[in-house]
């Protein structure tokens, strides 16, 4: 029997409206397939059709296509009882939707219908090979008005156009921005005359959408203050958005208007032209990729090659009897686009003057830096590039402790003292989570008692960490500074380079929060607010950590500079080659305090033979983020979140996964405004705004972290499992969990292909379970015990040794030293687990001469200079890992002997008695 739906589409729980959206048209086309035919045909359904044409009705008014045009088209049909054109039209529709070919055809080609009156607004020169988008235009305008607006400025399309548009109009303040952050079609908006404020037929579903907009809109803007607060909010929501005034009043009212974020003003009386031609050009400004066209362009020169580079216009290749396959498996253009030269039209990395200089500066107005940079080696080299360039012998650098390994092997570059800052542990499930806002405070009230504050130059923190855990980097930046405004803040966004790009996230990134931060110091209401602040607590005269642990603290505008730095692993999280990285600047010193220094530095560590592919792509994926990052981003998180509620409402998967909630992830007192869980099977999806918005730390949704104790496989386990079988990726498992990051890339194929797989996994240990014996259900249960209870402890960073203790006062260690003094084989000796924990029990410090980095966690546990403590000694000896970087199954630690502890020469003030790094042989 044939199942038919009992309730509209609108019913149903959705996370993402367009989702929602293309379920509903779906459906629809379900529903009139099935009235077309006389055998199946049912009141109940023509009932269902016309609900779902209502919702459609209330929600197509924000885009083109299919838009309310086809809707009215549809609702006539089924008034008519035309059932079987109904079906046809209704099929037509969802295929163009569902495959994008609606873009380029021309309107008779969209609609079919026996009506042209609105064919005439299609304008002319359609073509399917030039790229479309969707301009909205806000105006409170009659039917009549609307179309004649469509004609006027559509007329204007010309065949040497290259882009093609066409136009939504919504007649409110609320409408317009429900359209901008519902519809990712549109990338113009111009705002005309007067308009309502309030929209007259918006869903719930859609209101939610006002919810993104930051900050919260409670008060109604005045009727002469409209357009400009609609400008702001659009402009906070989607930045990438051109915007466009027209309006008749005088110029003196409007002057400067240009500079709040409209591209350009126009009045009633010019012509439709020059806004048809300003649309396109704030396009084509984004479309433009200036590397990656002049890479095109050199590979199209017949060049002769004499420097290096045989593989240059894949001439030893083409040369070769022996390795044709790989061109042919590669293809000509990336040889064609394979050469040394920095002339010809190209660039040089190390000193950009041409395309890549502006491509550079196209990057850094994407991701709302004041510089960027491009990185071809990856961000382990961002990393140091920036430690080298802000960080100077004897400087001390507070380090969250589960940092990427490339800013320990930094700090010890640049003979940073390195105060390693502890994440809360989730030993429930092996994971550290961040480090807490009061945690960083404390160390830093800790290094002021101690005098040892004006050494304190930097705060190291990963944001958003593996595991989806972000911080609130303003919050952060502006309570470091009230107690240090000296600060310098590296933030490493290397799996957070997509957050820029859509609305909820932003705020979250490092650069977003210094603009805001820069724009709330600067202004007299932050003066104001600094003085009550002031006289109310007399804060810098009092030590007490009470009184700086708790409460909002200030920074004194008179002192504080911003000086934020963040490193992007680009090819982790958006479009580019594999090493293509980036880094964002935000440092009102810059300039002044760190060019010349930050060049040198990106010098030391740049290749002066950068991969030109990588260039591009990063050029390209600019380019792509600045177009659509908005829409692929909000896809890749319905895409989590629509894997989040089959995993909780599938009686078998919930049987033996978990997908770990915001609670398992974040304790309680973090996250005061956030829900429990994203998605629960009775409460449906939570919305993140508010979190995202107030709370301490909070949750990546794209980051789904699966706990897989109860299948009895170990994460690592699991994860071979997925590969080998089944052909599954994945980077990152704990000793029970194993983490799926959904990205840009990530398909509802993808996310199906996954789902089959793990029930496949949970019947299989179904099955297995019921031919077991006795005994090997009781080794079973062992198994998943010890995933689940007995579980390894999560140590905190002991100590420095005293050896390699700048201060004897405060936890700072000379990491340098220690890792310099290990090349001396007269210095070290190896030790056994079971010996280094005898020494331990006796109460010999064991102190490690390298770094031990087990994978997973995948971050040191030691580092040379930190002393073995016995929780260290249980976590490695509970660890069931076959990876630990730095220890030797057939040796043990390396650690320094005790001879060498004695003759270390201790540090005074921050600097050496000695060398910090002793000659090779040396034992004095």
């Amino acid at each position: 029997m044939t199942t038919r739906p009992t309730l509209p589409p609108a019913v149903r729980p959705h996370d993402d409206p367009v989702q929602f959206r293309d379920d509903t048209w779906a459906d629809l086309r379900v529903l009139t397939s099935r009235v077309a035919d006389v055998d199946t045909q049912s009141p109940e359904d023509l009932t269902t059709i016309g609900a779902t044409l209502d919702v459609l009705e209330s929600i197509e008014q924000y885009w083109f296509f299919p838009g309310p045009r086809a809707c009215r088209d549809l609702r006539k049909l089924l008034h008519q009882g035309r059932y079987i054109a109904l079906a046809q039209q209704s099929t037509h529709l969802v295929r163009l939707l569902a495959s994008d070919a609606y873009r380029g055809r021309d309107a008779r080609e969209l609609f079919r219908s026996e009506s042209d009156s609105a064919d005439r607004a299609d304008g002319a020169g359609t073509s399917a090979d030039r790229l479309y988008f969707e301009v909205l235009v806000v105006d409170d305008l009659s039917s009549d008005e609307e179309l004649d607006l469509q004609n006027r400025l559509l007329a204007m399309r010309r065949d040497e156009d290259e882009f093609i548009y066409r136009v939504v109009v919504v007649p409110s303040f609320e409408d317009a921005l429900i359209a901008i952050l519902f519809n990712h079609n549109l990338e113009t908006a111009v705002l005309r005359y007067s308009f309502p404020y309030a929209s007259s037929t918006p869903r719930a579903e859609l209101r939610a959408y006002l919810d993104a907009v930051d900050p919260v809109l409670s008060d109604e803007p005045l009727p002469s203050e409209r357009t400009m607060a609609l400008g702001r909010a659009i402009h906070a929501v989607r930045p990438e958005i051109d915007l466009f005034l027209v309006t008749d009043e005088p110029i003196e009212n409007i002057s400067g208007h240009s500079a709040q974020g409209f591209r350009r003003v126009f009045y009633r009386q010019e012509d439709y032209l020059e806004l048809h031609l300003s649309i396109l050009k704030g396009i084509r400004e984004r479309y433009e990729t200036p590397f990656f066209a002049a890479v095109r362009e050199h590979s199209q020169k017949p060049t002769g090659v004499f420097h290096a580079l045989p593989i240059s216009r894949g001439k030893s290749i083409t040369k070769s009897h022996w390795i044709r396959d790989m061109g042919q498996f590669y293809g000509t253009n990336i040889f064609l686009a394979e050469t040394s030269a920095t002339s010809g039209g190209l660039d040089s990395l190390l000193q950009p003057h041409g395309p890549l200089k502006t491509a550079q500066e196209k990057v850094a107005r994407a991701f709302g830096a004041k510089r960027s940079f491009f990185v071809t080696n990856g961000t382990s080299t961002a990393n140091k590039i920036v430690t080298q360039a802000l960080i100077r012998p004897g400087d001390i650098v507070l380090v969250s402790r589960d940092c990427h390994k490339s800013h320990h092997y930094a700090l010890v570059l640049s003979g940073a003292f390195p105060v390693y800052l502890d994440p809360y542990p989730l030993g429930e499930y092996s994971l550290y989570g961040a480090v807490p806002l009061a945690e960083i405070k404390r160390k830093l009230l800790d290094l002021k008692r101690a005098g040892r504050l004006d050494k304190v130059r930097m705060v190291l923190l990963t944001n958003c960490t593996f595991d989806g855990i972000i911080y609130h980097p303003e919050r952060v930046m502006r309570e470091l500074l009230a107690i240090h405004p000296s600060l310098v803040f590296l933030w490493d966004e290397a799996w957070f380079g997509f957050a820029r790009f859509a609305p909820t996230y932003r705020r979250r990134t490092a650069m977003e929060a210094t603009r805001r931060l820069v724009e709330e110091i600067k202004s007299p209401e932050y003066a104001a607010r600094y003085a009550a602040y002031r006289k109310g607590h007399d804060l810098l005269d009092q030590d007490a950590d009470a009184t700086w642990l708790t409460g909002e603290h200030l920074p004194d505008p008179a002192k504080v500079r911003l000086r934020v730095y963040a490193t992007q692993s680009t090819h982790k999280t958006l479009t580019a080659l594999r090493q293509g990285s980036m880094i964002h600047v935000f440092d009102q010193d810059f300039e002044r305090k760190v060019s010349d220094v930050f060049h040198e530095a990106y010098m030391t560590h740049t290749s002066t033979s950068p991969n030109y592919q990588i260039l591009a792509s990063l050029d390209v994926g600019r380019r792509q983020v600045e177009l659509e990052g908005y829409e692929l981003v909000k896809k890749s998180v319905a895409l989590a979140m629509s894997l989040r509620a089959r995993i909780e409402e599938s009686p078998l998967l919930r049987k033996y996964f978990r997908v770990l909630a915001v609670r398992d992830l974040i304790p309680q007192s973090f996250r005061p405004s956030g829900p429990e869980e994203e998605y629960g099977p009775n409460a449906g999806f939570r919305h993140m705004q508010a979190a995202f918005r107030g709370d301490e730390l909070t949750l990546d949704p794209t980051r789904l972290t699966l706990h897989v104790g109860l299948t009895g496989m170990d994460g690592e386990t699991f994860k071979n499992r997925l590969m080998d079988d089944h052909d599954i990726q994945i980077n990152k498992t704990s000793r029970n969990t194993v983490l799926f990051m959904i990205n840009i890339g990530t398909t509802r194929g993808g996310i199906a292909y996954l789902l089959e797989v793990l029930a496949n996994l949970a019947t299989e240990i179904e099955d297995a379970r019921a031919d077991q014996q006795d005994v090997d259900r009781t080794r079973r249960q062992e198994a998943i015990d010890s995933l689940t209870k007995n579980l390894p402890p999560l140590p905190n960073f002991s100590r420095f040794h005293e050896a390699f203790a700048p201060s004897p006062n405060t936890p700072e260690g000379d990491l340098r030293q220690a890792f310099y003094l290990s090349y001396d084989d007269t210095m070290c000796t190896y030790l056994s687990m079971e010996e280094a924990l005898a020494q331990n029990i006796a109460g010999a410090d064991v102190v490690s001469a390298s770094f031990v980095t087990p994978y997973p966690p995948g971050f040191p546990v030691l580092v040379p200079g930190q002393v073995v403590s016995a929780d260290i000694l249980a976590y490695l000896r509970a660890l069931d890992v076959k990876e630990i970087h730095g220890y030797q199954p057939d040796h043990g630690f390396r650690v320094f002997t005790s001879a060498a502890l004695a003759h270390t020469p201790r540090l005074a003030n921050g600097h050496s008695e000695a060398p910090v790094a002793p000659m090779i042989g040396s034992a004095e």
